[in-house]
């Protein structure tokens, strides 16, 4: 996702300075036959020209507005992945209380809880972090144009792979659980929606807090 507000004249060229090189080889060629080398026949009436400008000015249109819908519709996720985030915190906190339970838990026992629901739903935001980062084979067909997007435009690049990362939130046996997972970031969810089922079987909390926080997962 491109977060600036504008492109400095830099950035552009740097981005399409291949596409750039190829259009004045490809233009310089009938220039050259025509006005160096006498080839007049090579002349092209304006009908023509104008009528396949016109086609070509509807086409970067409505590509341009598919642009900004895709742009608009990840800003969209973004605020809710960010609004649902912090309302997770929230609500796990006040929801997964002694209030319930026959065999109240310590206070350690509970703080324990929340943390692994917190640092799991982090580890899910790591997770999804990295699957967006991936090159997928139809956004790019040519993979140096790519690299060089993500150089101009400092796409995010991990210090650690998705595993090591992923080590820091979860425990072993999770761990062990989502090491063969292609998806990982569902995987989570997954996990994070066995644990919820767990401590409402053990009446950490009740039929609504239950709906309440499997919504958010969803």
């Amino acid at each position: 996702m491109i977060t600036s507000k504008k492109f400095s004249l830099v950035e552009v060229l740097k981005w399409t300075k291949v596409e750039i090189i190829i259009f004045i080889f490809i233009a310089a060629i009938p220039t050259i036959l025509y006005d160096v080398l006498g080839y007049k026949w090579l002349a092209i009436p304006w009908l023509p020209v104008a009528l396949v400008g016109t086609a070509v000015a509807f086409l970067i249109g409505f590509r341009n507005n598919a642009s900004y819908d895709r742009l608009w519709e990840a800003r969209k996720i973004w605020g809710a992945i960010v609004n649902s985030s912090r309302t997770w915190g929230i609500v796990v906190k006040d929801f997964i209380t002694n209030k319930h339970p026959e065999i109240e838990l310590s206070e350690e026992e509970l703080t324990k809880i929340h943390t692994n629901f917190i640092y799991r739903h982090i580890g899910w935001l790591a997770a999804l972090r990295y699957q967006m980062g991936k090159s997928k084979a139809w956004e790019n067909s040519q993979a140096s144009l790519s690299e060089e997007y993500k150089k101009v435009f400092k796409m995010f690049k991990g210090e650690n792979d998705l595993e090591t990362e992923l080590d820091k939130y979860f425990s072993e046996s999770e761990k062990e659980h989502l090491s063969p997972k292609k998806n990982k970031a569902t995987q989570i969810i997954s996990i994070q929606s066995s644990e919820l089922k767990k401590i409402w079987e053990i009446g950490l909390i009740d039929n609504f807090r239950h709906l309440k926080l499997q919504g958010m997962l969803e």
